[in-house]
């Protein structure tokens, strides 16, 4: 299939190169994700550079949306009710959990349009519904009660910019939370530590089989 092939057909594309899969660590919720990692990652990186498309990161479940996802299914009470977004959502793995757990309204994140197609594809899956917005919301407040981000901390620069918006929002009252397996840039000293998970991921992305993933919420 040949890079522009891929960019007419996204869909096309992520049912080809996926399963559906229960996830490890949440296994009442199914994605579409990439049997082998690395296969996958060099074909999108491959057939997909001509047209600028970013790695998919929307083909796995990473160990911070895990814990997250996790987390909010074992304690729905954080978002029962309330209007949810999932930054940089990926497969869209957080929001399915934001919404099997009762949020009243869930909106997820993506800048890449792959993403948003899977997220939908997921959402559809596990019958639920999500509205995917596919532009960058950082510096932006649409009055959202809970805000969720996983996998956030992995470059510095993203890092800094991510969390000064997230503090913002939290200023002003709405809740955020952070699942991360321990990311370099994970700004520790300005978050408390809700729960901690050993979580099962894909050894040739993360090297290694189990990662210690935490959930965080923002400090007061």
């Amino acid at each position: 299939m040949s890079a522009v092939a891929i960019g007419l057909d996204r869909r096309g594309f992520i049912l080809a190169q996926t399963r559906l899969l229960p996830v490890p660590h949440a296994p009442e919720i199914a994605l579409h994700v990439a049997e082998e990692a690395t296969e996958l990652w060099q074909k999108t990186e491959d057939e997909l550079a001509t047209i600028g498309l970013p790695p998919p990161f929307w083909a796995f479940a990473w160990a911070g949306g895990q814990a997250l996802a996790r987390y909010l299914i074992d304690q729905p009470g954080h978002v029962a009710g309330k209007r949810v977004l999932d930054f940089a959502s990926g497969s869209g793995l957080v929001a399915i959990a934001a919404a099997k757990a009762g949020a009243a309204r869930v909106e997820a994140c993506d800048i890449d349009a792959f993403a948003g197609e899977a997220i939908g594809l997921n959402a559809r899956a596990n019958g639920v519904h999500i509205e995917v917005l596919l532009e960058d919301l950082i510096g932006r407040d649409e009055g959202w009660d809970v805000i969720c981000a996983g996998d956030v901390c992995y470059e510095r620069a993203m890092a800094e910019s991510i969390i000064d918006w997230l503090s913002q929002l939290q200023a002003r009252g709405a809740t955020v939370l952070i699942g991360d397996p321990g990311r370099s840039y994970l700004p520790r000293d300005r978050l408390e530590a809700l729960a901690t998970y050993q979580v099962p991921v894909t050894r040739s992305l993360e090297d290694a089989e189990i990662k210690q993933s935490s959930v965080w919420r923002l400090r007061d």
